[in-house]
């Protein structure tokens, strides 16, 4: 299996100077696209010894600090960026010939910021995050139905369901950021933004 891409070529000249703009630029043209939830992206983390895992995570929120996501913080990503904060982040935008690659370190968000989003999630995936013990083994779907359904009791629609304890969010802060497109012949465009103290270098690499 293989494709063509055939876009346009992504030059130096036509990059912001920061990556939290030109991901804002490339963000809001996928959304445009109609791209099935351009938010989606691959959160990769490891073991302090190296062992990776690699898991879909949707992106919540982004601006100038970085990127942020919610879950289980004792799930395996939360217990492995816990351990090892250095994460990587990577959007595949395949229908536009795009991905964006993202390296850097991951910690919390405060309670605050975490209960605020929490708020506006719907009440159904309120109580989910209550129901699931994230990555730890369960018997059967019905026993994760069974806690659901005790909590839909407890916690009603028009009941405030409180913020899990143990749920919350991580910020990915940039260390560098890829912007890759797509071309003929495999001849690809990837523009690397590396940060160095608080100024970005832009660096082109062979694809």
């Amino acid at each position: 299996m293989r494709e063509q891409y055939r876009t346009t070529p992504l030059l130096e000249a036509d990059l912001a100077a920061a990556p939290m703009e030109q991901f804002d630029r490339w963000f809001i043209a996928a959304a445009a696209s109609d791209l099935h939830e351009p938010n989606a992206m691959v959160v990769s983390t490891a073991t302090p010894d190296g062992r990776p895992s690699s898991r879909l995570v949707l992106l919540k929120r982004y601006d100038e600090r970085g990127f942020v996501f919610f879950t289980n913080y004792t799930s395996r990503k939360g217990h492995e960026i816990d351990a090892n904060p250095h994460v990587s982040l990577l959007f595949p935008w395949h229908p536009v010939a795009r991905q964006i690659i993202v390296t850097g370190t991951a910690a919390r968000t405060g309670r605050d910021e975490t209960a605020a989003y929490f708020r506006t999630r719907p009440h159904g995936s309120q109580l989910g995050a209550w129901a699931s013990d994230q990555s730890s083994p369960i018997g059967s779907r019905e026993a994760l139905l069974d806690r659901y359904e005790a909590l839909a009791a407890r916690y009603p629609d028009d009941e405030q369901v409180p913020v899990p304890p143990q749920w919350g969010g991580y910020r990915v802060t940039p260390e560098t950021v890829e912007f890759w497109q797509g071309h003929e012949n495999r001849l690809h465009d990837r523009l690397r933004y590396i940060r160095e103290g608080t100024a970005w270098r832009i660096e082109r690499l062979c694809p």
